[in-house]
């Protein structure tokens, strides 16, 4: 009876610390209920992902761009001038020196032959479009220091430190100016002489890119040639290495060929017709 009596009263005393049994303390036995009915984005759900109402649900789908509410984006927020001309813009896929050094390596480029933007678009890696607004490649400076080629090479845009790289090694670079009708042609020449049309004139330059390409520090084109010169020894002392004399060079006819300002292709003058079928150049007259 005792032990009775000490159960009793555990239990008891149990009773008086427990919170009372009330509705908001009762819960089921957990698994005890399944919910057949399941949740949003869910197949089986009563929404299935596609929200309360309006188009979402209807999958009457926004076009693109379009924004909820009654003022769009560039409504809400004032014009910004440093957009002006934008699209217009001329542009300059990058290459890189390490890039060009691959190429060379692999064969894909010969440098015993000027290299300029049909060289480097007949080498299967590279492509220029154009009508996209890209007006040539421009050289960067990645892979400098591993640069070792010797190569007479014509681009759109190169920084100092490219120039000094391929002059350390005594090759020469130039930047030069090219209208798209040239770029369209430079890009895939053989398809422009299937077409039976005499090769024209470069364009020269706009306005706006005259100073770049008459500058000797960018090697334009339209350079003074004495004053590249002056400049080649001038960064030769800034990077601290010596300027090899291209004159002794025994690819000196090589490394010294030259486009005329209004001539697109090595070789070719404006006025001449390349026939594809019979391998023959038809030369203008004098």
């Amino acid at each position: 009876m005792a032990h009775l009596r000490e159960t009793s009263d555990k239990a008891l005393k149990l009773l008086r610390t427990l919170p009372r049994v009330q509705i908001g303390n009762l819960r089921p036995n957990p698994n005890s209920k399944q919910n057949d009915k399941r949740g949003r984005a869910q197949h089986g759900g009563d929404k299935h992902g596609a929200g309360n109402k309006g188009s979402g649900q209807r999958q009457n789908f926004m076009r693109l761009g379009y924004e909820t509410g009654n003022q769009p984006f560039y409504l809400r927020f004032p014009y910004e001038p440093y957009y002006k001309g934008h699209h217009m813009k001329r542009q300059y896929p990058p290459i890189s020196l390490l890039q060009l050094q691959v190429l060379i390596d692999t064969n894909r480029i010969d440098i015993s032959q000027p290299v300029d933007i049909s060289t480097l678009c007949n080498s299967g890696l590279l492509k220029l479009k154009p009508a996209e607004m890209e007006y040539g490649f421009q050289l960067t400076d990645e892979g400098l220091d591993n640069f070792k080629a010797k190569i007479n090479i014509e681009v759109q845009h190169a920084n100092e430190a490219v120039i000094a790289a391929i002059e350390r090694n005594g090759g020469v670079i130039r930047t030069a100016y090219y209208d798209p009708r040239s770029l369209h042609m430079l890009a895939n020449a053989k398809k422009w002489f299937e077409k039976g049309v005499p090769i024209p004139y470069r364009m020269m330059p706009p306005q706006d890119a005259v100073d770049y390409y008459t500058d000797a520090k960018n090697r334009g084109y339209l350079a003074n040639p004495e004053e590249i010169s002056k400049d080649r020894l001038v960064l030769a002392q800034k990077y601290g290495y010596q300027l090899p004399r291209i004159e002794d060079d025994s690819a000196y006819e090589m490394l010294s060929a030259t486009k005329d300002p209004r001539q697109v292709f090595y070789g070719l003058e404006p006025g001449w017709l390349i026939n594809v079928v019979d391998k023959t150049i038809m030369r203008r007259k004098k």
